[in-house]
C-alpha cells in the first residue's frame, strides 16, 4: 500500500534545523506569547499547518519528559512557562515575592472581564463604591485598557481587558473564561470566590490560585510567580 497522504510531517525538508527547535528558540527568546501568525512571519516559507504540528510536538515532548516547564496556549498565542511547582525556586533566585491583587481590584477586574465593554459608572453600579483608583491600578498593570469613549453625555471612557490579562490568568482567549455553572460546581461554599451579577450566564472568578479549576495556573500571580515565562 502507498504511504498515507493525511499525516502531517513534523519538519520541513528545506529547513537547515528541525522546525520544532527553531520554534522553540523563538518562544524561548520572546518576552510574550507568540501566535502562529507571528511565528510564520519569522518563517515565511513554512505553512501554518507545519507550525501548528511542531507546536503540538513540543507540547507533547515537554509533557512526556516531565520538564520543569511546559508549552501553554495563552493570550491568543503560545508561551514556554515555568510549572507552578517550581515557582518558589525561581522566586528565591530573583529575590522577589508574588504580586497579588486586592479583593477590591479583583472584583473590579472580574466585572470588566465578564461585562466588557463597560464604563466606570456601570462598574461602580455593580460594586457600589468609587472605582477610580482601582481602575488606575489595573491600567498600570496592563490588565485593562481604554477601548474608546461611549457616545452618551459626558463621553465616558470604555474599559476592556488586555492580552496581558489573558496571559496572567492563563487563558487562551475570552471564550475560555469560566462559566458560572462550572465555577459553582467546583467552588460551592468557597469563601475565596468573588461573586458577580449572574446575568448573561457568567458570574464568578476565583481569588486564589489554589481554588481555580485548573491544576496549573497563575491565579492572581503575575509573571514572576506561578507559571511564568522562562525568559
Amino acid at each position: 500500500m502507498g504511504e498515507s497522504l493525511t499525516s502531517e510531517p513534523t519538519r520541513v525538508p528545506i529547513m537547515e534545523k528541525p522546525l520544532e527547535l527553531i520554534i522553540e528558540a523563538l518562544l524561548f527568546a520572546s518576552s510574550k506569547p507568540l501566535s502562529v501568525q507571528e511565528i510564520h512571519r519569522c518563517l515565511p516559507d513554512v505553512p501554518d499547518a507545519y507550525i501548528r504540528t511542531a507546536l503540538r510536538g513540543l507540547e507533547g515532548t515537554y509533557d512526556a519528559m516531565e520538564r520543569s516547564f511546559c508549552l501553554r496556549e495563552v493570550a491568543e498565542g503560545y508561551q514556554i512557562r515555568t510549572r507552578a511547582a517550581y515557582a518558589p525556586y525561581v522566586l528565591r533566585m530573583l529575590k522577589s515575592s508574588p504580586s497579588r491583587l486586592s479583593r477590591a481590584a479583583l472584583e473590579t477586574l472580574a466585572i470588566i472581564a465578564y461585562k466588557q465593554p463597560i464604563i466606570r459608572q456601570e462598574i461602580e453600579l455593580f460594586r457600589g463604591v468609587d472605582a477610580g483608583g482601582i481602575l488606575r491600578t489595573l491600567l498600570e498593570k496592563d490588565l485593562i485598557r481604554i477601548m474608546g469613549r461611549k457616545t452618551i453625555p459626558g463621553r465616558p471612557l470604555i474599559y476592556g481587558t488586555t492580552k496581558r490579562f489573558l496571559e496572567v490568568f492563563d487563558l487562551k482567549d475570552l471564550e475560555s473564561l469560566p462559566k458560572l455553572k462550572e465555577l459553582k460546581e467546583f467552588g460551592a461554599g468557597d469563601e475565596g470566590a468573588v461573586h458577580l451579577p449572574e446575568e448573561d450566564g457568567q458570574g464568578e472568578i476565583f481569588q486564589d490560585s489554589e481554588t481555580r479549576p485548573a491544576s496549573e495556573t497563575q491565579g492572581l500571580l503575575f509573571p514572576e510567580d506561578g507559571e511564568s515565562p522562562t525568559t
